[in-house]
């Protein structure tokens, strides 16, 4: 069981999620009692693939407060741990363009931090409406639902 951290929304809106992938992060003591405090922003993290490994870029782990004299960088890059074939299908997506890696968002699985990240390709101005459209239309179509079925 999966108990969600952290969620990236905004990788949600402007991006179209192709493939989904559930990698592992390499951290150090501080930022794992951070994670587990709820200290960690997804909001700006993309990872890329560099010398045959994945990294992730822009994901803030803030310091942990209890912590002695030796504290982790807050938006160092992180490798991500896949295997070399998934690293390299990865590689090959992220290479057309327009897509670019996203982290989606961040949980626990049983004792270890994962990180979900995905392929997504961004989304124009006309994208975003369409969406907000699809859910307004949603919405109001559940509301109905609701007032029909609480008249019986």
């Amino acid at each position: 069981m999966s108990t969600d951290i952290a969620t990236n929304k905004k990788a949600l809106r402007d991006y179209h999620v192709i493939e989904k992938y559930e990698a592992g992060i390499q951290l150090v003591g501080t930022e794992v009692k951070s994670i587990r405090e709820g200290h960690i922003n997804l909001r700006d993290a993309y990872a890329r693939v560099e010398g045959g490994q994945l990294f992730l870029y822009g994901c803030d782990i803030q310091p942990y407060a209890r912590a002695s004299h030796e504290q982790h960088l807050p938006k160092r890059p992180r490798r991500l741990l896949l295997h070399k074939k998934e690293i390299h299908k990865i590689f090959v997506k992220s290479d057309i363009r327009g897509n670019a890696i996203i982290a989606l968002r961040a949980y626990f699985k049983g004792r270890r931090v994962k990180i979900e990240i995905g392929i997504g390709k961004g989304k124009a101005h006309g994208d975003k409406r369409e969406d907000i459209k699809t859910r307004v239309m949603d919405r109001e179509a559940q509301r109905e639902m609701a007032r029909f079925n609480k008249g019986r």
